[in-house]
């Protein structure tokens, strides 16, 4: 039976599990500097310990902190580490706090055991990844297995180079097929051992685990040669043209009985999106009821000011072209649409694909008095303290919106989006996203909004969901970027 590759977070299993004997090494330490004995003993000091172990766990789990892990340099190492350190540091605190026993411990235990987590924790993972580069990591050693690679003739020296590159790969290449004879023995000291005729038999009397193809199905021989491996229940690896190509996120899975490949810009498992959608909820329900009130406060104002409803809803596009009606505070005169058309040209937005302006006169409260000087009023105090968009919460209860994701575009702004355009509706919408927190006014090129929010679907994490949160909150109290 074919033993299938780690996927997900048990893919670095070795790196959590580093992770946490550093972990744990670091609270002894800690105690040790501390205390000048290791306090194990006492069940407070083992309670915390099993707190350290569960904190790092989850926060690798939920903020995906080992993602790409073998990828990041030097500085981004530290960026992970220095984050990681940092949540579990929080976690233990929170629960000091949380179950009022800050005075069981001493803090300075826990303040040794973060600094030592820190430098230790960034240390060893460096250290382990010169050793994987060097010599495969253990499973992979101990579990390599046999593989033989059919190749084209004139791809083969890239093709081999590839798959004996990487020491940490769990397979072994052992033997190489051609699919035309070239005269050579071998190719970067890999035998070549067979030719497509006799391939199968050589499969069958030989030590073969699997076998790689990275020749056309469409070759009777090679069609031959999968048929046969088939029969003899050996696993096939088919390198499928074109695809190594693209970098999204590739995966196989079955739609309607039949296998595919897909490939996306970025993808959530249920575990993620689960989370995501209990902090919507939680979000969505506090912030409803501030809206609630901010309604009942800012309201009446409203009403005196420009008769008409509190409350308007605006048509919008959400995740994938799916629209729905977006609810805010009214902060615009009644035929606030009808006049957009001719404030066109004061648009601050150079090639149309958004609506800004500098001062928009269909503001409630926007007046210009009789020697030209632009006064503002109600709509734009709750426009730079985003009041208005209170109501946005309604939304993410419904599940239209999230609390974070890109921001949702007006039907006729969608009609205007180029192909590269499109990835902005990959995601939910949101009452905020990363555009929002660069500096949201402030950003007058659409391309630019729209790289920010295709940076946010390829970056997702949960981590990130919550960044942007904190952020966000900050920017609303020093009433910056909001327009």
């Amino acid at each position: 039976m074919y033993k299938r590759n780690a996927t997900g977070w048990s893919k670095h299993l070795d790196f959590i599990i580093l992770d946490e004997i550093v972990l744990m090494i670091s609270f002894l330490l800690g105690m040790l500097i501390r205390h000048g004995s290791i306090l194990l003993n006492q069940e407070s000091y083992r309670t915390l310990m099993f707190v350290l172990f569960l904190a790092d766990i989850l926060a690798v789990l939920f903020f995906n902190a080992m993602h790409d892990v073998l990828k990041r340099g030097y500085a981004r190492e530290f960026s992970a580490t220095f984050k990681l350190c940092l949540i579990v540091f929080l976690i233990a605190t929170a629960f000091m706090f949380s179950t009022q026993s800050g005075d069981t411990y001493s803090r300075l235990t826990l303040y040794y055991t973060a600094i030592l987590h820190l430098i230790l924790g960034y240390g060893a993972r460096i250290g382990y990844k010169l050793l994987l580069r060097k010599y495969g990591n253990f499973r992979a050693w101990a579990d390599k297995r046999s593989m033989l690679a059919v190749l084209k003739t004139e791809n083969a020296e890239y093709m081999v180079s590839r798959l004996i590159q990487n020491p940490a790969e769990a397979y072994r290449l052992t033997g190489i097929v051609l699919d035309r004879p070239t005269g050579e023995t071998e190719i970067q000291g890999v035998p070549i051992v067979s030719d497509l005729d006799h391939v199968s038999d050589y499969i069958c009397r030989e030590w073969i685990d699997s076998v790689y193809i990275d020749v056309s199905s469409e070759d009777p021989k090679i069609q031959k040669v999968m048929d046969d491996c088939r029969e003899m229940a050996v696993p096939i690896h088919y390198h499928i043209p074109g695809v190594s190509k693209h970098e999204q996120k590739q995966f196989v899975e079955r739609i309607g009985g039949s296998t595919v490949l897909t490939m996306t810009s970025n993808y959530a498992t249920p575990l993620q999106l689960l989370v995501k959608r209990a902090m919507d909820l939680l979000g969505g329900l506090i912030g409803s009821l501030f809206a609630l009130i901010v309604i009942a406060v800012i309201g009446p104002i409203i009403k005196i000011k420009s008769p008409g409803p509190v409350l308007y809803k605006s048509e919008r596009i959400g995740q994938n072209g799916k629209r729905f009606q977006m609810y805010k505070i009214r902060s615009m005169k009644m035929n606030a649409e009808a006049e957009k058309e001719t404030l066109q040209s004061q648009n601050t937005i150079k090639d149309g694909m958004m609506f800004k302006l500098d001062w928009d006169p269909r503001i409630i409260g926007n007046t210009i008095d009789e020697k030209g000087n632009k006064k503002t009023g109600i709509g734009e105090f709750i426009r730079k303290t985003s009041l208005d968009e209170f109501p946005q919460f309604f939304n993410v209860l419904k599940g239209d919106m999230s609390l974070v994701g890109t921001r949702p575009p007006t039907p006729d702004e969608w009609e205007k989006y180029a192909l590269h355009h499109r990835a902005r509706l990959a995601t939910k919408p949101g009452i905020t996203g990363l555009w929002q927190v660069s500096g949201r006014s402030e950003i007058k090129d659409f391309e630019e909004v729209v790289k920010l929010d295709t940076d946010y679907i390829q970056n997702w994490s949960i981590g990130l969901d919550i960044r942007i949160l904190l952020q966000t909150v900050w920017s609303v109290i020093r009433r910056k970027g909001a327009k």
